[in-house]
């Protein structure tokens, strides 16, 4: 090889690398070593500064632990097993703190119940004296709805910024939704819903905020709808610098999606699989997805949190979020630019995060999983025509020496 060969070898090597920032390649750890959980499907923390995190594992059972790498024990909170119909899509699901929970203890759950096959949206108490330990027979049913099949139930619960409980509701099941709940407002199925749990309507341990969309109708519209139109909104979150509503819709055969939701909104289904004709039916005024992938990307999206954390700044303001047929994490800017980040390998079943916004994995293997990052640097110009100069003129030398 000739000096000036490898002189422009090493010039196209740098100018590719003269960006003067860091290539990130990011990968998965395991969060909690020691620890090893049972079909694990929400990781939350209460926000009362306790340092810990609060684990739903989907036969029925919450486990409470301390937020450190080195934990290595936990403790059963709440056991409801004897409540839950664990089969399949069915379960313990959700699990959401009241906004004032540091000082009422109340907390809620997302559950199915069996003898008729139902969802179960109820209202627990922290035992006075023992934080780590629910009352079990502190339960106040607030909300029970119908299940016609088995898969299909969405789970999520979360309070919004303005303090009401938002509820995931899927259509109900089998496949292509043949009772036509998910554009049926006279049903909660195929919703997200919007209740007031601090103020009750007669009949009801719940109420209805006065600014839900159908509040007051005469067309026999549910008024706990907030939204509809979903097939199957498995995890959902607020972000919590925006209040944006982030909604991860589980596609048919075709179509994953991501809603930021509104409210009185129709997301389509099942008129439409994401962007794409499903049925019959008008599509006029549907909702178009916020964005969405086809299934040689995945098969069953799994929602996730806007980032607000420190750990991954190169994400800030980003909806990270995965897929659990293939494994595969994304995140995903305001401007619809989607970045690969990981392909994990793991049957993802959920996404959460602690008390400073750091992001969490549950997978079911059964353990926990965080993203970690690994910046490699790229030249600066200057410095690569620096390096460039020394190498050149080195091998100068070289070929000056051996000539004389």
């Amino acid at each position: 090889m000739t000096a000036s060969a490898l002189t422009g070898g090493l010039l196209i090597l740098f100018v590719a690398n003269a960006s003067g920032q860091g290539q990130y390649i990011y990968g998965i750890e395991v969060a909690f070593p020691q620890l090893t959980f049972n079909q694990p499907l929400g990781i939350l923390s209460a926000a009362d500064g306790s340092n810990r995190l609060f684990l739903v594992e989907q036969a029925g059972i919450i486990k409470v632990f301390r937020n450190s790498a080195d934990t290595a024990s936990l403790t059963v909170f709440l056991d409801i097993r004897n409540r839950v119909l664990f089969s399949g899509e069915q379960g313990l699901l959700g699990m959401a703190f009241h906004p004032n929970f540091a000082s009422n203890g109340y907390f809620y759950v997302d559950y199915v119940a069996p003898n008729p096959t139902r969802t179960v949206i109820a209202r627990y108490k922290v035992t006075q004296g023992n934080p780590n330990l629910a009352d079990g027979a502190s339960e106040l049913i607030i909300l029970e709805i119908a299940q016609p099949f088995s898969n299909h139930k969405g789970g999520q619960i979360a309070f919004g910024p303005d303090g009401y409980l938002y509820v995931g509701m899927g259509d109900g099941g089998s496949g292509g939704d043949p009772l036509g709940n998910g554009q049926n407002r006279s049903t909660l199925l195929g919703k997200i819903l919007r209740i007031d749990i601090d103020t009750l309507s007669p009949g009801r341990n719940y109420g209805i905020p006065g600014d839900n969309p159908f509040i007051g109708n005469t067309l026999g519209y549910r008024e706990e709808i907030y939204a509809y139109g979903f097939r199957n909104p498995w995890r959902f979150s607020f972000d919590s610098v925006t209040g944006n509503l982030w909604v991860g819709d589980v596609g048919q055969n075709r179509i994953e999606e991501i809603d930021v939701v509104e409210k009185g909104k129709n997301y389509g289904w099942n008129i439409m699989e994401g962007s794409l004709t499903f049925s019959s039916g008008s599509q006029a005024g549907l909702e178009l997805p916020f964005y969405e992938y086809d299934h040689t990307l995945g098969n069953a999206i799994i929602g996730g949190h806007v980032y607000h954390g420190l750990a991954l700044s190169e994400i800030s303001n980003q909806y990270v979020y995965g897929d659990y047929g293939s494994g595969l994490i994304w995140a995903l800017a305001t401007n619809r630019t989607n970045t690969f980040l990981h392909d994990s390998n793991l049957a993802i079943s959920s996404f959460g995060v602690d008390e400073t916004k750091e992001l969490f994995i549950c997978a079911f293997d059964g353990k926990i999983y965080k993203l970690k990052v690994t910046v490699i640097p790229e030249f600066r110009p200057i410095v690569a025509i620096a390096f460039l100069a020394i190498i050149t003129l080195i091998i100068g030398l070289i070929f000056w020496k051996k000539r004389a």
